[in-house]
């Protein structure tokens, strides 16, 4: 059987120098990952102690630099910073003279599209949004994670080609996210990703509270159960009383987290409201039981006595 010739190293698209802006846990690993498609690091600019330790541990022997520095050095700047602080950032730059024509400039915001660039754009850059579909933890299992992750991308239609290959160069996997659409898409990964994470924590210390000494193991087949289905089924995989229509159940966990942990349940009662409208949407509720729980869920704590132990009610 013939094997085929390898390619010419000639034929493969042009590397780039690379810089990072914000040595947070997002931009050292995507310098990283560029590193291992072969394009070559060569500044970074953090500000905390934190950061420059990150810096060094994810991307060594590149120096770290102000930013004005790390943009005269590179042909691909990350601007890793948070959301908050990048229309500052790009004025700035731009201000100072730092921005290159040329320079493709990239952002990793999940709020902004690449307009939030149009100061850069000017200036003759070429303006990116790639945005990471994943947490990052700040250690190299973070390059690991980026295989197969999902990137918001925004980008001028004209560059939309170069954005998708930066994507897929990287490990990820390119999702078109229009400019307008940039904050709703944002809002459901931080509905989804960063409310999951106080969710579970906030389980934890109530299973530590219940006495179980282990609660992450306790949690995590389950948790792990219920993700993949309710990716797999959506709202066809609500489970637990809720869904049931089981109030008195639903009660007595209120009446419990009002003794042991009042600061749960303002949370505990959003999400079975929000649960058992989509379970009553979906015909998995029954309408003459959902009334009863909802009506549990109306006197939630919002005030109050629950009259079944005398516990006093979380104050509003």
């Amino acid at each position: 059987m013939n094997t085929p010739p390898l390619p010419d190293p000639k034929d493969r698209p042009a590397r780039l120098t690379v810089g990072v802006v914000g040595a947070g846990r997002v931009g050292p690993a995507l310098a990283a990952s560029l590193q291992l498609a072969g394009h070559r690091p060569v500044a970074v600019s953090g500000v905390s102690d934190t950061s420059r330790r990150r810096a060094a541990a994810m991307l060594p022997d590149v120096p770290l630099v102000p930013p004005a520095e790390v943009l005269a050095r590179a042909e691909l700047v990350l601007l890793t910073v948070p959301d908050d602080s990048l229309p500052g950032l790009v004025a700035g730059l731009v201000e100072t003279g730092s921005v290159r024509p040329g320079q493709l400039l990239v952002h990793t915001s999940g709020r902004y599209g690449a307009r939030v660039l149009d100061p850069a754009l000017r200036a003759g850059a070429l303006p990116l949004a790639l945005h990471p579909a994943m947490t990052f933890t700040g250690t190299p299992v973070d390059v690991q994670r980026l295989a197969g992750c999902s990137f918001g991308v925004t980008a001028p239609e004209e560059l939309r080609l170069a954005a998708e290959a930066l994507v897929i160069e990287m490990g990820g996997e390119p999702e078109w996210i229009a400019e307008d659409m940039r904050p709703l898409y944002h809002a459901a990964l931080a509905l989804g990703a960063n409310h999951l994470v106080t969710l579970v924590a906030q389980s934890m210390e109530l299973l530590r509270e219940a006495g179980v000494g282990a609660p992450d193991r306790m949690l995590g087949p389950l948790l792990g159960a219920a993700l993949d289905n309710a990716l797999r089924s959506g709202d066809a995989a609500l489970t637990g009383p809720v869904a049931r229509g089981d109030a008195g159940t639903v009660a007595a966990h209120l009446t419990e987290l009002r003794r042991h942990a009042p600061q749960a349940v303002a949370g505990y009662v959003a999400m079975a409201r929000t649960t058992a409208d989509r379970a009553l949407a979906h015909g998995l509720l029954e309408p003459e039981l959902a009334e009863d729980l909802l009506g549990v869920l109306a006197d939630d704590g919002s005030g109050g006595t629950d009259t079944a132990d005398g516990a006093e009610g979380d104050p509003r």
